[in-house]
């Protein structure tokens, strides 16, 4: 059984060596593609609030495929699995047991409307990637939900600070409509490149597509371009 303290040690080493992979790809493609456009004051990302196209919304419409699932914190899992040395299987105390940290970011959704200055509490899928330790070959992340929905990441983009696996937001515990007791969110992409009711995630080494991506969406999603639809 693996100590507190071996565990820490272990995501700390393979955290590093994560960003060192995150960062070494991020030269060679030469940082952000296409032009960037919004409106607005710029976020912690040099981006404007407000994406091309988009309009803030003071509510946080419920879109997803028209089933909530309800799970109790006691009985949540995620499952850890694919191209990785330690495909596990983490529970609530788990998870529980990672660094939580708070982060303020805003929220995309591909239908044109944008919740900004959200505050998120969870954990980095940085520190959930590091302590399954991905193979090197490893090249994605395909996000599995309990309501059937699945959706696909490089991996450079799922191991950015801010994407975060949440479970409250704005001081409150996340509601089930939303996906609580956990989900995934990626604010530098479009929201459906996130997923609710978080339930797997698979190492890949090489693309999946997810269930909009299959449909037509963009298999980037990135807000600032406009690059919703294939």
């Amino acid at each position: 059984m693996m100590s507190d303290e071996e565990r820490k040690e272990r995501i700390l080493r393979s955290r590093m060596r994560l960003r060192e992979r995150f960062l070494a790809r991020r030269d060679r493609e030469g940082g952000t593609k296409g032009s960037v456009q919004g409106t607005g004051p710029l976020n912690a990302h040099g981006m404007p609030h407000l994406p091309v196209g988009q309009s803030s919304s003071r509510k946080w419409p419920v879109l997803d495929l028209g089933v909530h699932p309800a799970i109790p914190e006691a009985e949540w899992t995620l499952e850890l699995d694919g191209a990785c040395d330690h495909p596990q299987t983490l529970d609530w105390p788990s998870l529980m047991r990672f660094e939580q940290v708070v982060d303020v970011s805003d929220f995309h959704c591909v239908t044109t409307w944008s919740k900004l200055g959200n505050r998120w509490e969870g954990v980095r899928m940085l520190d959930i990637a590091a302590h399954a330790c991905p193979h090197e070959n490893a090249t994605h992340v395909f996000v599995h939900a309990s309501d059937g929905y699945t959706t696909n990441l490089p991996l450079e983009e799922a191991l950015k600070e801010d994407v975060l696996l949440v479970h409250r937001v704005n001081g409150a515990p996340l509601t089930r409509e939303h996906g609580g007791p956990v989900r995934m969110i990626t604010p530098q992409l479009y929201a459906w490149k996130g997923a609710k009711w978080i339930s797997r995630i698979e190492f890949l080494t090489s693309d999946r597509l997810g269930y909009w991506e299959e449909r037509g969406y963009s298999n980037t999603a990135r807000p600032w371009e406009d690059d919703r639809y294939s």
